[in-house]
């Protein structure tokens, strides 16, 4: 019961105020919250811009180091990119020299022609020489073949022939021993009859 009396107090204290008043004060609470609203993201905001801010220096000390880090590697590579045809023109230019000197002069050009028959003729007798080898080598092989393989055929051949001579002495004593048999039994119808 205390509690009905205690509501309908509260609504009738509510009830006395004007439509006027009740307007104010909602427009008061709706300032106050926005203005509460206001400072609450005004203060987030500004924990995030330091955030950010904390954020980017850590960032840029970072990128600093890798760029301390990479820099040699980047120079270096810089450096490989002129180097390396650089010293290629070079190469070249020195072997055309090596190749254009012999020829400058006529002493020159007659030694260095001699210097090339003599380096043919060298290639030519030495490929002689390896060709001469193999084919001594391979004939060797071929003739060492064949006597291995005449061998073995007489081999084969002498004991098949022994072979045979055997059997056909058994077979010619077996005829023999046969005919006699039978000319034994022959000449023994032909005596009792």
């Amino acid at each position: 019961m205390a509690q009905q009396s205690n509501n309908r107090r509260t609504t009738s204290r509510s009830n006395n105020r004007t439509a006027a008043q009740r307007s104010a004060s909602a427009k008061k609470a709706a300032r106050t919250r926005a203005a509460r609203s206001t400072k609450t993201q005004a203060r987030r905001t500004g924990t995030q811009a330091k955030r950010t801010a904390r954020s980017a220096g850590r960032t840029a000390q970072n990128a600093s180091r890798v760029a301390q880090v990479e820099r040699p590697q980047v120079v270096q590579a810089a450096e490989r990119v002129v180097d390396v045809p650089v010293g290629a023109a070079l190469n070249l230019t020195d072997r055309v020299q090596e190749l254009i000197e012999p020829w400058t002069s006529r002493d020159r050009a007659e030694r260095q022609i001699r210097k090339t028959r003599s380096n043919v003729t060298r290639s030519l007798k030495r490929a002689e020489r390896r060709g001469a080898t193999a084919r001594r080598q391979t004939t060797r092989k071929a003739e060492t073949t064949l006597r291995r393989n005449r061998r073995q055929a007489e081999t084969t051949l002498r004991r098949n022939r022994r072979e045979a001579e055997k059997q056909l002495r058994k077979v010619t004593r077996r005829a023999d021993k046969v005919q006699s048999d039978l000319a034994g039994q022959v000449s023994g119808t032909f005596i009792t009859g």
